[in-house]
Order: C-alpha cells, then structure tokens, then sequence
C-alpha cells in the first residue's frame, strides 16, 4: 500500500534536448514573446497551441501567468516560477480544463540553457503530477505522446521553422 503511495506521488518525467541556433538570452527572450506560443503544432491527439496571452505579466518575470487555448478548444495555464537568465528557467501548468484536470494536478517544465559554438544546447524536462492512480495509469501514454510533441517543437526550433512555446 504504500509503496503504491510512493508510485502515485512520484512524477512521470521526461527530458528533450537539442542544439538550437541562437544564442540563451535569445530563447529565454522568445519565450516570453506568447506570439509565438502557436507554433507548437501538437503530436498525434495532443492539441497545438492556438493562442496564448498574459494573464499577469510581472516585471521581474517570476509569477507571470499565461493563458494558452489549445487548438481543440482546452486550456490551462502556465505560471513562470523560475527564471534565471540566461541559464534556467521553470513553468507550472495547472488549471486544465477536462478530461485532463481529472488526471492531473499539474506539470512541471524546466528549461536548462548551455551556450555552445553553434547556439545553444537547449534540454526541456517535464514531470507530470498524476491526481490519483487512474490518473497515473492515464499519464503514461500521454507521456509519450508530449515527449513526442516537444521533440518534434524542438527539431522544428533547431531548423528555424518555429520559436519557443510552451506544452499543453
């Protein structure tokens, strides 16, 4: 019993990582451009972002909220909880709409940003906080199907086809 404890409360987790060619300041300044957030086009059934827009936006960029719609008519929202330029940076989605505000309580995503000669080398980890069992049991394939959107956001940043975005 309690190891299953242990297991529900422990985060699915999952890193992508790229070479993208520009320098840290750059993305982290991309990221907070919510213009651009659109360009996360999704992967299999999970949405692309159609828009995002600044709840709050704060000067010193921590507690900044984000409202994105995804393209199927969800949505949820980011909060900037973290943010050490030119290196780190961390967002908390909550506040999604169903079926998915039945599974999960949260997700966690981080941005760690290394400069190199060709840009920067760009690693997004994710922990997605399941609300029970069932929730977990759900999360993993959603898991795969996000790392997949996120890898293919990042080749798409790497090639220049898209900026930054943020995951629903």
């Amino acid at each position: 019993m309690v190891g299953a404890f242990i297991e529900l409360m422990t985060p699915i987790t999952f890193s992508c990582e790229a070479t993208l060619p520009l320098p840290p300041d750059a993305v982290m300044q991309q990221i907070l451009d919510v213009s651009e957030w659109p360009g996360f086009t999704g992967y299999g059934p999970i949405p692309g972002i159609q828009s995002a827009r600044f709840e709050v936006q704060t000067p010193e960029v921590v507690g900044s909220r984000i409202r994105v719609t995804n393209c199927d008519g969800s949505s949820h929202v980011e909060e900037i909880v973290e943010w050490q330029p030119p290196h780190r940076l961390k967002l908390v989605m909550s506040g999604f709409s169903p079926p998915l505000s039945r599974l999960a309580s949260h997700f966690e995503e981080s941005w760690e940003l290394t400069p190199n000669a060709t840009g920067t080398f760009a690693v997004r980890t994710f922990a997605l906080y399941a609300k029970s069992l069932l929730g977990r049991i759900a999360l993993v394939p959603i898991s795969w199907l996000l790392r997949g959107a996120v890898q293919r956001h990042m080749r798409q940043m790497q090639e220049g086809r898209s900026t930054t975005a943020e995951v629903t």
